[in-house]
This record gives C-alpha cells, sequence and structure tokens, in this order.
C-alpha cells in the first residue's frame, strides 16, 4: 500500500490507522491485504449513499481499523484454535490494546470483527458494526452495489485488484479448519466453508439432537 493511494484514496492516516495498515500488510497475502482496505473503501461509500457521515454519525478511524483487521484470523499472526472470525477480533483487540488504545474503542472495533459473517446481527451492534459489515460484505457478494456511483467499484478494483476474491479466501478459511476442525462450530460460516471444500459431511439440526444423550424423538407435536 502506497502513500500515494492513502492519500488519494482519503483513508484515515492516524498513527493507530496508519500501524493497523503497515500489520495488515506485512502479514497478510496481497488478496487479502487488499480486500480489507476495499471493505473499508466500500462501506464508507455505501454509508454516505445512506446519508450517514464519518466524524458525525460514525467513527470513521474504528471502521478503518475493524475492516482492516477484520481477517487477521486467517493469518499466522492471528491463527488460534477459535473460528477465524473470533481469532480475528481477539488478535486486533490485542493490538490496539498493546497501543494503548482505550477499551471503550476497542470493543467496537472487537464486535464488528467478531460479527463480520454475521448477517442479521451485526448492525445491531451500533454504527461501527453497521458500517464495516456493510463493506466487508459488498466486496465478498455485491450486496447494495447499486448505491455505488458509477463506476466507482471499477475505479477501487483498479487500485486494489479482487484476485478471485472470493475463492481464495473460501480456501483460506478451509486450510485452518482442516487443521482444526473445531473451527467450524455446526451452522456457522467456517462449517459451510468446510463442507464446500474440505468435504466435510453436511449437519442438520435432526443430526445435532439425535446425536443428543436425551433421547428426543420425531413425533407430531402441537406448535
Amino acid at each position: 500500500m502506497t502513500d500515494a493511494a492513502v492519500t488519494q484514496w482519503n483513508l484515515p492516516d492516524s498513527d493507530i490507522c496508519s500501524a493497523a495498515l503497515r500489520l495488515l500488510y506485512d502479514v497478510s497475502p496481497a488478496f487479502l491485504a487488499d480486500h480489507c482496505v476495499r471493505s473499508f473503501v466500500f462501506g464508507r461509500e455505501l454509508a454516505a449513499a445512506r446519508g450517514l457521515r464519518g466524524g458525525i454519525d460514525y467513527d470513521e478511524e474504528l471502521v478503518f481499523l475493524a475492516c482492516a483487521l477484520h481477517d487477521l484470523g486467517l493469518t499466522d499472526y492471528g491463527e488460534g484454535d477459535q473460528r477465524f472470525e473470533v481469532e480475528g477480533a481477539d488478535a486486533a483487540a490485542r493490538f490496539l490494546r498493546d497501543r494503548a488504545v482505550a477499551e471503550d474503542r476497542v470493543t467496537p472495533v472487537w464486535q464488528a470483527i467478531a460479527l463480520h459473517t454475521s448477517l442479521g446481527v451485526a448492525h445491531r451492534f451500533g454504527p461501527v458494526q453497521a458500517v464495516a459489515f456493510l463493506g466487508i460484505t459488498l466486496d465478498i457478494d455485491g450486496r447494495d452495489r447499486d448505491a455505488l456511483p458509477a463506476g466507482f467499484a471499477d475505479r477501487v478494483h483498479a487500485q486494489w485488484p479482487r484476485d478471485d476474491l472470493g475463492y481464495a479466501i473460501a480456501h483460506r478459511v478451509a486450510r485452518g479448519i482442516a487443521a482444526k476442525p473445531d473451527k467450524a462450530p455446526p451452522f456457522s460460516f467456517p462449517a459451510h466453508i468446510h463442507q464446500l471444500v474440505n468435504g466435510a459431511p453436511p449437519m442438520t439440526f435432526w443430526d445435532v439432537v439425535d446425536n443428543a444423550p436425551w433421547g428426543d424423538r420425531a413425533r407430531s407435536l402441537p406448535c
């Protein structure tokens, strides 16, 4: 990431944001680091389309930190035994606390990262979590792309190429789960990736019930 790109795209450049950006590119493959930066740029633009202003309606620095650090759980820096979203949140929180960031600023970053695959949940925690979720999600599945200005996504991708992100990140998630299957709890996004990439057998709620020790059996019950 060049200083020129930071200036051109008006990325937050406080000391903590600059440190986070350096960490991101130091520990992440290029496709993952570029995804994290695009997530912020897209999130900020979607927020603007909804009439939300950085520094007034949401804390732009915290959104940047959440987006920049949200996939640390897919790097050696943040790798652990938990699902990658939580590992990334914990790694980001450690990074911020080590630099004396106040706890009331660490918490929304942790939440935004831990919940970034939780559709229908993240936005209920606050504007930082909501804006980060918007950008991260758009960069994966294109949700709300029509709200972006004409040509905006093309300019973003010219600066930060996609490198087949959707498939690349799925294999990155699956690699960690193959070594530690407990990183894919039932019904989670990591579990879905485990099935798609690693060929893990799907698990249904009936499997959970039938494997429980309580002897529940299917029968007609009143709703």
